[in-house]
């Protein structure tokens, strides 16, 4: 079975920020030095940043199309 995760762009926003102040408080604390760790908090933070995006652009998209209709041509 196949479970499906529903997200908006805000919540992505906020899980993305998060993961900021995670690394600062690595780099405050000396978590920096262990390269593993850091390493996975940067794919996070890219990951988050990526899915960000594209939920934005989705959310911008289905609203301008609620607003306008579809596009012909």
């Amino acid at each position: 079975m196949t479970t499906a995760i529903t997200t908006n762009a805000a919540e992505i926003q906020e899980a993305l920020r998060l993961l900021y102040v995670e690394r600062a408080l690595a780099r405050a604390s000396g978590l920096h030095l262990q390269r593993e760790y850091m390493a996975e908090l940067e794919r996070d933070i890219v990951t988050h940043r990526h899915a960000f995006t594209g939920a934005a652009l989705t959310e911008i998209a289905t609203l301008r199309g609620q607003l306008s209709g579809q596009l012909v041509g």
